[in-house]
């Protein structure tokens, strides 16, 4: 998935905004109804901790929507990294509304500036590997192109946006098929433009895959010295990515392996919100 916003993001970050508003204000944000309603504020939102900036569509649709005629300034570029104590972005307008937004535009941006700095740190670590890092599907429900988003911010890939763009054919399509070559020719002839992906659990079934012409296998648990056993018997005829019981503290050593890809679910299920803050001038 691009950086780049494609009308379908935009609509997404629309969703996005329009629903935490909804969920968040409800009938009426009575604790800013004790401003005065002509009021004007400028507001600024800091990093308590070192982070890196991301979620700047979904902070200005918050604005947006609740009518701010100025859009925020923001001091830092998407991905760029921010020091602690930096303000991100200052923006001026209508002091109720700076208020009724502080919590919604907070949530949004803690969370991607929180998944893009994971993103970050871990895709540094292999950075002398030819290895890329890929997310996965889990991902927070209603907020996955948000948190896909980040994770490209961060210097990661994305895997596959969701069941539809992307075969990974795993153990029980396998079984449902018959064989892993029958899985991969049903998957061709239903959707020739597809990627196939296969997941396989030992050396027998990565040869079955290859010789199957699968586009990539994922190496399901499989040891360092199984990973370097696929890589030297693959020598290049497939991308190979290895999956599953990979922590922070064996990725290097996996990635090392001469692997393609590695995929995390904890780019964007373990990553922790960036501390951040809003305060009226």
């Amino acid at each position: 998935m691009a950086r780049g916003m494609g009308q379908g993001m935009i609509e997404d970050i629309t969703g996005n905004v329009r629903r935490a508003l909804a969920e968040d204000v409800g009938s009426g944000d009575i604790s800013a109804a004790l401003l005065d309603p002509d009021a004007t504020a400028t507001g600024r939102t800091i990093a308590r901790e070192a982070t890196v900036s991301c979620g700047r569509p979904w902070v200005d649709e918050v604005y947006r929507q609740l009518g701010l005629a100025a859009a925020p300034e923001w001091r830092f570029d998407e991905g760029e990294p921010v020091a602690a104590g930096s303000v991100l972005y200052t923006v001026r307008g209508n002091a109720r509304a700076l208020l009724t937004a502080e919590r919604s535009a907070l949530n949004f941006l803690q969370l991607l500036c929180g998944v893009a700095a994971q993103s970050r740190r871990l895709a540094d670590l292999v950075a002398h590997t030819g290895c890329e890092l890929l997310d996965t599907r889990k991902t927070l429900p209603g907020l996955r192109i948000a948190q896909k988003y980040a994770v490209r911010v961060g210097g990661c890939r994305n895997h596959r946006l969701g069941l539809h763009d992307g075969y990974l054919l795993k153990e029980n399509h396998i079984r449902a098929s018959g064989s892993i070559a029958a899985a991969i020719s049903r998957a061709r002839a239903l959707l020739p433009d597809q990627p196939v992906a296969v997941e396989v659990r030992d050396q027998a079934e990565l040869e079955q895959a290859v010789s199957a012409d699968a586009d990539s296998v994922m190496l399901d648990n499989f040891s360092l010295g199984q990973l370097r056993e696929a890589v030297a018997w693959t020598d290049g005829r497939c991308k190979l990515e290895a999956s599953g019981g990979i922590s922070e503290a064996s990725l290097v050593t996996v990635a090392e392996t001469g692997v393609d890809h590695v995929s995390l679910g904890m780019l964007t299920k373990h990553c922790r919100a960036a501390d951040l803050s809003f305060l009226l001038d």
